[in-house]
């Protein structure tokens, strides 16, 4: 690519950058600067005229896609959830069975916050619902501030890698059309697909690994805690009706995960009939609670409403970002980029990595996952990456992103809500070991790929 060609879309990737850093919403940015550069590409004679004819048919392939009508389903199911105090049960009902360990409320925590990202796939929730509920708990039985913070804050950040997962959802929806035209481009006109069930199975052995080193942690941590302050309990201790609240706290919310998680790894539903069926059965036990009323749920549908628009408005946006870069000749230049960087796919890898994890201090993950992945995921496909780890990778790459200081965006949520005589450098000082257990498992998942592509090749072959 020529010099003149190549710095178009560099110019559009830094105008759309600049735009970020003034505080305008993305969709508006990427959406009008792309139609801006679309404008001026086609009158310098740059960009030919058929990628602007093919902008509304993007828009309208995203409108009618299937698989992200799972979106707001799962969504509102998350919302619900929320909305009808599970998580407040759930804490205290494991709260109760975990007290006979010094670090049993950490435990609790980790545990509500798994469930919690199964149910919501929303980062920022979960750390505000958690760090409402258990800090003020865990600051009266002694916890080290830093590793109360840490632990609320690493355990916010689950829902980007437990299934059923939005983010998992959206990559899973860009790496399978991205899977595609790279094997119709390689020659092989009987493409292989790559479903959301795929990153779901995927998604499971890296994060139940996740979550049992988190525990391994708190509990080796928990050794250091006051006994006075953490007494042993006998199983007599718990009371009759404790063990009720466990019961009922534990085992509806846990059964609707299964059904609507089984469902789409057995194939028995799609991801957009199982998030209908996980929707349904959110609102049938929040009835069942008794404890939300009508402006309850007027909020729920307001507030799914909200988060859907933007996440669809984030997608229009990025679609005719992504578009226009190609018209201009990103893809190209990105390719011809990566191709001098020295050590081949590992380089690559860690390079893209590299600049994934950056840009997750300045991006959501929804903004990464349409404006990014598009553009870099082809390159490392046609290297002969397996999609499923990649997507994987990238998942597990970007919750490392969001927990990492000074920028991490669960660091903000948390500290939009603790007290203000908690210190900052505590909530950073705090999730440094969780950071580490995070780029320890990648390193892992880098060693052995089996880890995320073994359990799909079981299930689907």
């Amino acid at each position: 690519m020529g010099d003149y060609m190549a710095i178009w879309p560099v110019a559009l990737f830094i105008v759309v950058i600049l735009g970020l850093m003034t505080g305008y919403p993305v969709a508006f940015v990427l959406a009008g600067v792309a139609l801006i550069f679309a404008a001026l590409g086609s009158l310098f004679g740059v960009m030919d005229d058929s990628f602007i004819m093919l902008l509304p048919n993007r828009l309208y392939g995203i409108m009618t896609n299937p698989t992200l009508m799972a979106v707001p389903l799962f969504v509102l199911m998350g919302i619900l959830l929320e909305k009808s105090k599970l998580a407040e049960s759930l804490l205290t009902a494991l709260s109760s069975v975990f007290g006979r360990f010094r670090s049993g409320m950490a435990i609790a925590v980790i545990l509500v916050g798994m469930l919690l990202a199964a149910s919501t796939g929303i980062v920022g929730a979960t750390v505000v619902t958690l760090g409402l509920l258990a800090l003020p708990s865990m600051r009266q039985q002694g916890y080290d501030m830093k590793l109360a913070t840490g632990t609320i804050a690493a355990t916010g950040t689950l829902g980007q890698i437990i299934p059923p997962s939005i983010a998992l959802v959206l990559l899973g929806d860009i790496l399978s059309s991205t899977y595609q035209q790279v094997q119709l481009n390689l020659g092989n006109f009987s493409p292989k697909t790559v479903s959301v069930g795929d990153l779901f199975a995927g998604a499971i052995i890296p994060g139940l690994l996740l979550v049992g080193a988190y525990l391994a942690y708190v509990m080796f941590r928990g050794r250091g805690l006051s006994p006075q302050q953490h007494e042993v309990q006998t199983e007599s201790d718990i009371p009759v009706a404790s063990i009720r609240q466990i019961i009922w706290a534990l085992l509806p919310p846990l059964a609707l995960m299964l059904v609507v998680l089984g469902s789409i790894l057995t194939g028995f539903a799609t991801p957009t009939e199982a998030a209908g069926v996980g929707a349904i059965g959110a609102a049938i036990l929040a009835l069942c609670r008794g404890n939300m009323g009508l402006n309850t749920w007027r909020a729920c549908a307001v507030e799914t409403t909200l988060v859907t628009s933007m996440v669809f408005l984030i997608l229009f946006g990025a679609s005719l970002f992504s578009a226009v870069f190609y018209g201009l000749g990103g893809e190209q230049m990105v390719h011809d980029a990566i191709s001098y960087v020295p050590g081949g796919v590992i380089g690559a890898t860690v390079m893209i990595m590299l600049l994934i994890f950056l840009l997750g201090f300045i991006l959501d993950f929804i903004e990464i996952t349409f404006v990014v992945v598009p553009i870099v995921a082809p390159v490392l496909l046609m290297m002969g990456l397996d999609p499923i780890w990649l997507g994987i990778m990238i998942a597990v790459n970007l919750q490392t992103s969001f927990l990492t200081p000074p920028f991490g965006f669960a660091l903000f949520y948390l500290r939009g809500v603790v007290p203000d005589n908690v210190a900052t450098t505590d909530i950073y000082r705090g999730v440094i070991p969780f950071i580490v257990i995070q780029v320890m498992l990648m390193i892992a998942m880098a060693v052995w790929p089996e880890l995320a592509t073994w359990l799909p090749e079981q299930i689907y072959g």
